[in-house]
């Protein structure tokens, strides 16, 4: 009797990463296994890279514009979109007071 193993084939997913600061936009294109999360996706594009002011491990992050709080749980699937959110500098209310001070 002949007994066939049977190896579990790694799924590969299409994704990108994207951030933005108000002078460069980086969104960069990478496949990762099946098992891997949204921290371990942001480390593999090497993004850091373009950006070392910032901590963007530490950052929120968000798929397709919807917020992930736990992105260590979150399910990836093919052809999301990660995007990193940089903290805001002002509201979009103060930004209004500021120019409405400044058209007086």
């Amino acid at each position: 009797m002949t007994t066939y193993i049977m190896e579990r084939q790694r799924v590969m997913k299409n994704i990108e990463i994207a951030f933005a600061t108000i002078t460069l936009q980086k969104v960069i294109s990478l496949q990762i296994s099946d098992e891997t999360n949204i921290t371990d996706a942001i480390i593999q594009s090497n993004i850091q890279e373009f950006f070392p002011e910032y901590n963007l491990i530490e950052m929120s992050v968000g798929v397709f514009g919807k917020r992930i709080y736990t992105p260590e749980e979150y399910q990836i699937k093919d052809n999301d979109r990660i995007e990193i959110y940089r903290p805001l500098n002002k509201s979009p209310n103060q930004k209004r007071l500021d120019r409405a001070k400044n058209n007086k």
